[in-house]
């Protein structure tokens, strides 16, 4: 393989938020062999970052596949517009309430309408910018809502369909990027930027947002905590991500520990 790909929730992290020593010494070791390290999440650039500074993934693909980045380059970037995104900020409340829980990337920043402020839950989170977006002018990389009533997700859905949704399995919340923004594009994109294949690439992930990155690599590997619908469509599955899974897969195929 020349690519490892790793989502980052539920997969190179473990349930602290941390990369362990040994996964980061065994990719480390993956390196030294000529093999690239990529991250492929759906956290915005500046969110991931707080996890990746001892890594420094040679690619890195966030906000679900809206930025693409190959060492320090963008490769690809689908930005909706300050209209768009104003737009569908004022759909989701109409649809889920007025005081329903927004999220919106931008290429630096990560705004969120907060209850809590979310470093008082996980210390290990990103800055998020605090705003109402009462006037949000900014164009975006992506929307996320939380709606605990699907009938309401479900009409969301249908009226922003000229956009791309996709449910977190975690909790309620719903990812809306541009149509066609998704990880496996994104991978696309970066095979030709790499001169690779997608069968040269092993991804890793858990979650219904790593499906199609699993089933377009070489080698689609799924951690034990991954859901149903991820194991069922993997090559293989490994040890939970809170179990050194990663670490242990990747020392027993790829350095011959």
């Amino acid at each position: 393989m020349r690519l490892l790909l790793f989502d980052l929730d539920g997969t190179l992290l473990d349930n602290n938020k941390m990369i362990s020593k040994r996964t980061l010494a065994a990719l480390t070791a993956c390196r030294e062999k000529g093999m690239l390290i990529g991250v492929s999440t759906s956290r915005s650039e500046q969110n991931s970052l707080t996890f990746l500074s001892e890594l420094n993934p040679d690619i890195l693909i966030t906000s679900g596949g809206a930025l693409v980045k190959r060492g320090p380059e963008y490769v690809y970037k689908a930005e909706m517009s300050p209209e768009e995104t104003k737009s569908m900020i004022e759909a989701a409340r109409r649809i889920c309430g007025d005081d329903c829980e927004i999220t919106i990337d931008t290429i630096t920043e990560h705004f969120w309408n907060y209850k809590i402020d979310p470093k008082k839950q996980d210390e290990s989170w990103g800055d998020s910018i605090y705003t109402d977006f009462r006037d949000f002018q900014k164009a975006s990389l992506k929307m996320c809502v939380e709606i605990f009533d699907e009938r309401k997700a479900e009409r969301l859905k249908a009226e922003l369909a000229e956009y791309d949704c996709v449910r977190f399995s975690d909790g309620f919340w719903y990812k809306f990027t541009k149509a066609g923004v998704t990880k496996e594009r994104a991978i696309t994109m970066i095979c030709e930027a790499c001169k690779i294949s997608p069968t040269d690439i092993a991804a890793f992930g858990d979650d219904f947002a790593d499906i199609g990155m699993l089933q377009q690599c070489g080698l689609g590997i799924a951690m034990g905590n991954a859901i149903d619908e991820v194991k069922e469509i993997a090559d293989i599955v490994i040890g939970r991500n809170d179990e050194e899974g990663i670490a242990e897969y990747v020392e027993r195929e790829f350095l011959n520990i």
